[in-house]
């Protein structure tokens, strides 16, 4: 699983066989299939093995983090690494060649993480971090685009800019657009902290 998980993520989904997943293991492509029937049920456990551990990885930063705008700016740094393995086209070969496990990661996107993001939205208001006029189930599905934007190569090239570094200015944009002066105070004291 580990070896395919970064198979895929550096190369995409569509380019990746079930034989450059057994020459890299030294193993012979009957061995896997003892274990997967086929490429979907491979990619399907793997997507489901990255949604359980994301939703560990939220509920981790929840409770490390000391008000909503930390727990954005932890869930960043959290997810950075991620953003760096994975290739841009491996969430439109997803969606593209393996519809079902599109839907099963399109439904922890709709639940789990647009839910986490509502929940940050509303204790943030409640804790005067964020403008009180904001819309939470509108921001929360617009931060999910964005995020979705960031790794598609037509708008942000490989080449010419890295996806950490999209993702991170994508997120600075919206956390700058939502929060109240108190708010606007708070990241810039983050930020002096992770500069020192």
């Amino acid at each position: 699983m580990e070896v395919s998980r970064e198979l895929f993520f550096r190369h995409g989904l569509k380019s990746i066989t079930m034989d450059d997943i057994a020459q890299q293991l030294g193993m012979s492509k009957k061995t896997i299939y003892q274990h997967y029937s086929d490429k979907d049920a491979l990619i399907m456990a793997m997507v489901r093995l990255q949604t359980n551990c994301h939703e560990k990885d939220l509920l981790d930063i929840r409770k490390s983090s000391e008000n909503p705008i930390h727990e954005i700016l932890i869930g960043m740094n959290t997810f950075a690494a991620t953003f760096a393995r994975i290739n841009p086209t491996f969430f439109f070969d997803l969606q593209k060649y393996h519809p079902a496990c599109w839907k099963m990661f399109k439904e922890f996107k709709d639940k789990q993480m647009i839910g986490f993001l509502e929940d940050n939205l509303r204790r943030g208001i409640r804790q005067e971090l964020y403008r009180k006029d904001i819309n939470v189930k509108i921001l929360s599905r617009l931060r999910m685009s964005e995020v979705e934007i960031g790794f598609n190569p037509q708008i942000f090239p490989p080449d010419l800019f890295t996806m950490p570094e999209v993702q991170v200015k994508i997120m600075e944009h919206f956390l700058y657009g939502i929060v109240s002066l108190k708010g606007y105070k708070l990241i810039n004291r983050y930020k002096q902290i992770n500069e020192d």
